[in-house]
């Protein structure tokens, strides 16, 4: 089978890289990893023209040749690896145009490794925005390549790149000579290199020299001849390097000066740089900050709340109509009861999860999340750690799993570290219909002003507290872990942008549907689990509950609806699933739990939001009067033995609480031991994090009985 024609597309960290890979490939897309490494691997497919189809790989963005990050080492092995699987036919280098020299230090390495190459310039409306003016034609005419400006944002330009892709395909273009003259950098023995280890340019060559220790494709007799070599080429690593940079930007220079004209010397000062006077100052940058989170979090309750009771009306319409057409019996138990109280248990928040991502995609497209990064740089750093965990710590608002992935971009060990073990107690997706469904249950729907709800003060107030709480635990490890190792943030602040409202819109529609569809498969699973531990227990203890029942009701029959509730109830208690909760009952009675709560708990293990479906298949099995209630009227009226509620406001705060800080989420302890390459790390986690939970819970518990 031939292989198919493959193109590689790399830049600069946002440099429109990902826009134009989406342009390229729309939904034609796949995630998996590389080859022996956990990084993303992200490909589609383009039809680029009538007889060429090509494999496009997304590689992750680097600033320059030489990686310092486990991403960056992906891209380095990739290129300069002759053997490798994903080596490019073809590679697009794209450059922000607004910042083109920075940029052209990148292009000009890829250049040299002789390789054919396209240069795709983005952000050419900014650079105009800053009186930049780029000679296209010039520019390709010094840099030896085909240059091509591109706004994948509104794809334009890209019909003119698949023709230059096709172009460069059927003709490839001749070998060009080095950018820098690197033989003079190094000296004879970069002519033996070549040879021995079957390269093509002197600048491979010369990587090959400066790492051949840690690349996996060169053979221990290689390194013994390339050791030998630069022993006697008296090779320094470090001064060849600098000396290589200094030459690159040295002719860069050159090109700058006949391919760019700028307007004015004085740098115009865009809209974006007037805009970030106001948001990254330190005083009013961070009131603006949380500004911002309380308006998401009021809206999450506010804009949802109509579309909740619109889904919550339509399962118990469904449940009424069920119940209505449907005999008695197991089979109508089961459907009722079990599988569609669960499913709606969970479907009822699906507006929520698709708002809360639809928010943070708009933060994420108008370039303020990088902002972010910059305003909480100065806390992060009390912590022992730096505005680059802050968009992992972010991300984690969505989920723990792609957020401790996002790690993998921070160069030092000990900080990757604490990022990962702190992570979880971010407050993801899965703990929002936990948190919603207790905050509607225990905290009073007030209004302030009209417009500020109480409710979701609380719900702002959870999620700020396992941020501060990460913060807590990242100081202690930070202490706990010694290294002499540092580092500095540096990040690039990319321009703000109108949101791509189309892309909001489909990001809140994938979102919804993916959490239905995975979400979903587990509540179905964990229903019809649950409703089979509900439903049935040890045969001699339900035979006598029954015969207890069938006696009452022939003495009373005057009392029949009472008499099967109080049947429905201790039939629940006795069965599988009630022995399992009274068991654990003792361990969680001081958090002021009863045992379908601990029933939860356990089940919610698999992921957080199985706690509400579980509640829902709880409060179901059993009922006379199915479907007559929503889970809310349910939970609101359970009582306990002594007839007190069982969601009371104590209660309800210790629960919140520990879902704030407890590890209930099997996935996210399988990828930090994915990341760690170890089970230490995970165990350490959930045993802290339960910690934390169980003493919160019952600290705030006794505080408020």
């Amino acid at each position: 089978m031939q292989r198919p024609y493959t193109i590689a597309l790399v830049g600069n960290p946002n440099s429109g890289k990902s826009s134009l890979f989406n342009a390229l490939t729309g939904l034609n897309q796949k995630v998996g990893n590389f080859p022996g490494v956990t990084v993303d691997k992200k490909t589609g497919v383009s039809k680029i023209s009538e007889t060429l189809t090509a494999h496009i790989i997304d590689l992750p963005g680097t600033y320059s040749l030489y990686p310092k990050s486990a991403d960056e080492q992906v891209t380095y092995e990739v290129l300069l690896n002759q053997k490798n699987a994903d080596k490019p036919d073809l590679v697009i280098v794209i450059a922000d145009a607004s910042n083109l020299k920075r940029n052209l230090l990148f292009c000009s390495q890829i250049t040299d490794l002789k390789m054919p190459v396209i240069i795709v310039l983005t952000m050419m409306d900014i650079a105009r925005q800053k009186g930049i003016t780029i000679d296209t034609a010039g520019l390709s005419r010094m840099m030896g390549v085909p240059v091509v400006p591109v706004n994948p944002r509104r794809n334009k330009g890209v019909s003119i790149l698949k023709k230059t892709i096709s172009d460069t395909q059927l003709t490839r273009p001749p070998a060009l000579p080095d950018f820098i003259n690197i033989p003079a950098l190094t000296g004879e023995w970069l002519q033996e290199i070549k040879p021995l280890c079957g390269l093509d340019s002197n600048y491979a060559a010369l990587h090959v020299a400066c790492n051949y220790n840690e690349l996996r494709y060169i053979n221990a007799a290689q390194r013994i001849r390339i050791a030998a070599l630069l022993g006697e080429g008296g090779f320094q690593k470090s001064k060849v390097q600098a000396g290589e940079i200094m030459q690159r930007y040295k002719k860069i220079d050159t090109v700058m000066q006949q391919c760019v004209t700028i307007e004015s010397p004085m740098k115009k000062m865009v809209i974006s740089d007037q805009i970030d006077k106001i948001l990254l100052h330190p005083a009013w940058g961070n009131v603006i900050l949380l500004l911002v989170l309380f308006i998401i979090f009021q809206s999450i309750f506010w804009l949802a709340s109509y579309p909740m009771h619109w889904v919550e009306q339509a399962f118990a319409i469904t449940g009424n109509w069920l119940n209505g057409i449907m005999s008695p019996g197991l089979v109508k138990d089961l459907l009722v009861n079990g599988i569609l109280a669960g499913v709606s248990g969970i479907a009822v928040f699906v507006p929520q999860i698709m708002i809360l991502f639809g928010l943070i995609t708009i933060l994420e497209d108008s370039g303020y999340m990088a902002r972010i990064s910059f305003l909480t740089d100065r806390i992060m750093r009390t912590a022992g750690l730096n505005g680059r965990s802050v968009m992992p710590l972010i991300s984690g608002m969505a989920c723990a799993v792609p957020a401790i992935m996002a790690a993998r971009t921070i160069q030092n060990k000990k900080e990757r570290i604490i990022t990962i073990m702190v992570t979880p107690l971010m407050s993801c997706s899965a703990r929002l219909p936990v948190y919603t469904m207790l905050i509607a249950l225990v905290i009073p729907d007030r209004s302030f002003l009209g417009f500020l709800n109480l409710q979701g003060f609380v719900l702002m107030g959870l999620y700020l507290l396992g941020f501060f709480m990460a913060l807590v635990v990242a100081r202690v490890m930070n202490f706990l872990i010694k290294t002499k190792e540092r580092t500095f943030f540096l990040m690039e602040l990319p321009v703000y942008r109108a949101p791509r409202w189309k892309n909001v819109g489909i990001t809140m529609i994938e979102k919804g549907k993916i959490f239905i569809r995975d979400v979903g498969k587990v509540i179905i699973i964990l229903a019809l689990i649950l409703w089979g531990l509900a439903a049935f227990g040890p045969p001699k203890q339900m035979q006598a509950v029954e015969e207890k029942y069938s006696a009452l009701i022939h003495q009373h029959p005057e009392r029949h609806t009472e008499i099967d509730r109080n049947h429905a109830t201790e039939k629940l208690e006795h069965s599988f699933a009630g022995i399992m909760g009274h068991t654990i009952e003792p361990v969680i009675r001081p958090l002021g739990y009863d045992w379908k709560i601990g029933i939860a708990l356990i089940t919610s293990f698999a992921a957080r939001e199985v706690f509400v479906g579980t509640m829902a298949t709880l409060y179901s099995v059993g009922d006379v009067e199915a479907g007559k209630e929503t889970l809310h009227e349910k939970m609101r009226e359970a009582k306990r033995e002594d007839g007190t509620p069982v969601y009371t406001l104590a209660a309800g705060l210790s629960l919140l609480i520990f879902y704030v800080f407890a590890m209930q989420c099997m996935s996210t302890l399988a990828i930090v031991k994915r990341e760690t390459r170890s089970w230490t790390y995970p165990a350490i986690q959930f045993a802290y994090m339960l910690g934390i939970a169980y003493l919160s819970a019952l600290f705030v518990y006794q505080v408020f009985k």
